[in-house]
């Protein structure tokens, strides 16, 4: 006799899980259990409250706040999870009605009838390398707004910087030397500067952090060969590799294009054809990260000293790839631009071509890491 599958479907937040089960076959019972609280005993609890000889589990549950603890756990104690996302959701465009009842009970059913599509859960190590990651990014938002902020204030008191660059040695030497009429006022200008000053440290131990950190991650070597990419140096790989996880596990690049949310969407119907702006579907970190190094192929190809020494120690296949790359996008940007495209849309395109060739390197990196 085959064993009995029992479709699970957890409504989760922060306090409570909403539970409901599905019968094995088609069209059985769907019927909600009640509400557990997000505990680790109480989940054990309801494992073994389902459970019994001849009862295999397949959960599911939507990916929110609460991470993916719940996940490691169910997987601890032997039962099939799956994470899906809130945005691949079948909804009813008629159904008004959203209680975590019904959703709990919706979840089970479509987890019977296979229509969720399970997204990839890190490890702990790589989450935590993503968490660093997005502390740096933030860090990072918080030091352009702090420059902002002193812009801003000095511009509504027409003190205007008559140099080329701002936030050079030159520029923080003109900051020093202003002075404005109430004390109060040259207080809150002080403050100012200190606020880019401790964003801008932040961002470096954080960076650095992050230099240490990918040293003893198992993806390092794929992270040090995708810098043979213009535009993209550790933070950018890592970026990349953190959010995305091994490249590789994408059957092609195609597929990597649309997880990231740079492919065109589209409407199309009978005899017409017709495309718009890319889907942003997937992760928006990954793409934020793409778009800002395809920026770098408006300029013509070339290897720089920098570039040089970045590269000199990977392998001649992997530098080759990077200036095929590099000649083939910076061409290409060109191309587009000549037409009078706008400039962010032919950033994008160069981004999605991108990815084709980091994809690429992962290939040809992967069963180094895996080793």
């Amino acid at each position: 006799m085959t064993d009995a599958v029992k479709y699970v479907g957890l409504d989760v937040h922060k306090e409570t899980i909403a539970v409901a089960v599905a019968d094995g076959q088609r069209g059985g019972e769907v019927r909600f259990i009640g509400t557990v609280a997000n505990e680790d005993d109480a989940v054990r609890k309801l494992v073994k409250r389902l459970t019994g000889p001849g009862v295999t589990l397949n959960v599911c549950y939507e990916a929110g706040p609460c991470g993916y603890g719940l996940h490691r756990l169910l997987t601890k104690l032997g039962q099939d999870c799956i994470v899906i996302a809130p945005s691949m959701m079948p909804r009813r465009p008629g159904d008004h009605v959203k209680t975590d009842r019904r959703d709990a009970m919706t979840l089970a059913r479509l987890l019977r009838a296979g229509e969720l599509t399970a997204i990839w859960v890190p490890d702990e190590a790589h989450e935590a390398v993503r968490d660093l990651i997005r502390a740096r990014r933030n860090a990072q938002d918080d030091a352009i707004g702090a420059k902002q902020t002193v812009r801003s204030f000095l511009l509504r008191h027409d003190r205007r910087f008559g140099g080329k660059a701002a936030w050079t040695k030159m520029y923080w030497r003109w900051l020093s030397e202003q002075r404005f009429d109430f004390p109060h006022q040259q207080l809150a200008f002080e403050e100012m500067q200190k606020r880019v000053l401790e964003a801008q440290a932040r961002v470096g131990r954080l960076e650095a952090a992050l230099a240490e950190a990918v040293d003893a991650w198992c993806f390092a070597p794929l992270v040090r060969n995708l810098q043979v990419l213009r535009g993209i140096r550790l933070v950018s790989a890592a970026t990349l590799v953190a959010e995305v996880g091994d490249l590789t596990r994408f059957d092609n690049p195609k597929q990597l294009m649309a997880y990231v949310g740079l492919v065109p969407s589209e409407h199309s119907s009978g005899a017409r054809t017709k495309r718009g702006r890319i889907t942003r579907a997937g992760n928006a970190q990954a793409r934020t990260m793409l778009i800002e190094a395809g920026w770098s192929y408006r300029l013509p190809a070339r290897e720089e000293r920098r570039y040089r020494e970045r590269v000199i120690d990977l392998p001649e296949d992997i530098q080759a790839i990077g200036w095929k790359a590099q000649v083939r996008l910076s061409q290409r940007y060109r191309r587009l631009a000549a037409t009078g495209k706008p400039q962010p849309k032919v950033t994008t395109a160069i981004a999605r071509e991108l990815v084709g060739y980091a994809w690429d390197i992962a290939r040809r990196v992967s069963p180094a890491v895996a080793g």
